[in-house]
């Protein structure tokens, strides 16, 4: 599917299963963010929406103003993080590259340095986005 082009009912259409959409205030911010830290790809980015895929699976990140009519909007925090309780896990991705990248970007925040899990069998971080949110890089070990 060329993400840069699909019309948003196709691309609709298309989503199976789990999907994720993460509302952000600022979404250019919140997409260099993940291409730069975790080398995600984005596509089709604008002031309100974008979609970001990580090992060829799809999500979207929109603006706030973007759901204005939505349920959602009446609950998001003005200031803070956003997301607490969630993870966003990441598989495949370098914990020590993603930590080493995201001290070097402004607005992310390093929350656990990279640590080896040997029950889980897995290297992660836990790193804090701009918007808030917790994203865990991981690779086996």
């Amino acid at each position: 599917m060329d993400y840069e082009t699909v019309p948003a009912r196709d691309f609709g259409h298309a989503l199976r299963g789990l999907s994720v959409n993460l509302l952000v205030r600022d979404v250019p911010t919140e997409a260099t963010f993940l291409v730069e830290v975790f080398g995600m790809q984005a596509h089709r980015m604008s002031a309100d929406f974008a979609i970001l895929t990580h090992a060829g699976q799809p999500f979207q990140l929109h603006s706030d103003a973007s759901f204005g009519r939505h349920p959602l909007s009446a609950l998001l925090p003005e200031a803070g993080p956003r997301g607490a309780g969630i993870e966003l896990r990441l598989h495949e991705a370098d914990p020590d590259q993603a930590a080493a990248r995201a001290q070097a970007f402004e607005s992310g925040m390093v929350l656990q340095a990279p640590v080896d899990k040997a029950g889980h069998g897995l290297r992660e971080a836990v790193i804090l986005s701009p918007s808030g949110y917790a994203w865990v890089p991981s690779r086996r070990i």
